[in-house]
């Protein structure tokens, strides 16, 4: 089930400044990133008055000695992006993506390198393992097979594993690769030659500066245009924890599909497809069930079913079955959990009589967060939020 979309305050974009110097030089300020850049223009009437007020608001919030981004850092990364043929997209305008256009957090530029065409059609995420089994990755280049018979365009991060699997299978169809550091920069180096690819055959995008080396903080924010750009977002394979659990969860919070491939219990790399099923994302077992689920009518080649391999499935757990809920609730009760706990301690008796939620609600939830690293347990009862 998905989610809505919380609406921010967003200029027109038919009243935008049209100088990309200036936009490249207010995203790529210190303490500016899309959200501050969308309520910026908003309140101050386009890019340029933007920038004007810049060092006044920063001023103003106690920040000293604020400038914005010279102009010449932003003419030497607009050098390095024709170097590379990539080419800009500004929000709103001419081949910025549309399903990308609603986000509060919506990209202000994008380097697009390819086709980028293939960002006006519409797509679907595959994500998953990058330590990925033999049978996901036949899996992966079924759900492909199917998807471009219907005419999607596969978009996912040029991650190891079902990533690449998924690029590689989309190749001839229409593929979108979202990069986490600079469009010109490969990562992992061992997915090079797929780039090269994609860049001929298909289109590669990044938000970040052109020449930047990913970090750890670069993917999450990847994986939120990764699943912007799709209508659904299907996890073929995921540990418990991973960063395409962070891919679902963003694919909720704009309002996506979220679908799941099962796999076996004793299987860690399923434990996150299985925890999504578990908690009522859509079950996959061809791309008929993703086409179905964002209502779009397929016309497909027989597909056989995947072979299993044998194995002793175990006896049921005795005891009820629990209740299944929707991912749209379970996030609900995440964000209010995250929303009370601070770096301070609270005792979990105080949350729970704080939010007004049955022990059986919040225990499952306070499991999972701690998973996640979000949250810590301390003796004594205590939660603290992980800052």
């Amino acid at each position: 089930m998905a989610r809505g979309v919380t609406k921010v305050s967003k200029p027109n974009p038919a009243t935008l400044d049209a100088d990309p110097l200036a936009w490249l030089r207010l995203i790529r300020s210190r303490r500016v990133g899309p959200v501050t850049f969308h309520r910026l223009v908003a309140d101050h009437g386009g890019v340029e008055g933007a920038l004007a007020a810049l060092p006044g608001i920063a001023q103003a919030a106690g920040v000293q000695h604020y400038s914005i981004c010279p102009l010449e850092v932003v003419r030497a990364e607009m050098a390095q992006a024709r170097l590379a043929g990539a080419q800009m997209l500004l929000w709103g305008q001419a081949g910025y993506p549309q399903a990308l256009m609603d986000l509060p957090d919506a990209p202000p530029i994008l380097w697009a390198q390819g086709d980028i065409g293939l960002l006006a059609r519409p797509m679907v995420a595959l994500v998953g393992a990058r330590n990925a089994s033999s049978l996901g990755l036949r899996m992966t280049r079924r759900l492909v097979e199917g998807l471009a018979q219907a005419g999607q365009v596969v978009v996912s991060g040029l991650a190891r594993g079902i990533d690449a699997e998924a690029h590689q299978a989309a190749l001839e169809s229409g593929t979108v690769a979202v990069q986490a550091g600079g469009v010109d920069v490969i990562y992992p180096v061992e997915n090079t030659e797929l780039a090269v690819a994609i860049a001929a055959r298909g289109c590669r995008v990044s938000e970040q500066p052109m020449g930047l080396v990913p970090q750890a903080r670069h993917f999450p924010q990847r994986n939120r245009i990764v699943s912007g750009l799709a209508r659904a977002v299907v996890v073929v394979e995921a540990a418990a924890r991973s960063g395409s659990l962070i891919t679902a969860k963003n694919a909720l919070d704009q309002g996506r599909e979220v679908l799941a491939v099962p796999g076996h219990p004793f299987d860690a790399r399923a434990a996150g497809c299985n925890i999504l099923l578990r908690d009522g994302a859509v079950l996959v077992r061809s791309a008929q069930d993703v086409l179905e689920a964002i209502g779009v009518q397929g016309h497909f080649v027989a597909q056989v079913a995947l072979p299993v391999e044998a194995v002793e499935v175990p006896e049921p757990l005795p005891g009820p079955v629990p209740q299944r809920r929707a991912l749209t609730d379970i996030s609900a009760v995440h964000s209010q959990i995250l929303a009370r706990l601070g770096p301070s301690p609270l005792a979990e008796d105080q949350l729970i009589r704080d939010l007004a939620l049955p022990p059986g609600t919040l225990s499952p939830a306070l499991i999972s967060l701690e998973l996640e690293g979000r949250i810590l347990r301390q003796s004594g009862g205590l939660l603290s939020l992980v800052v």
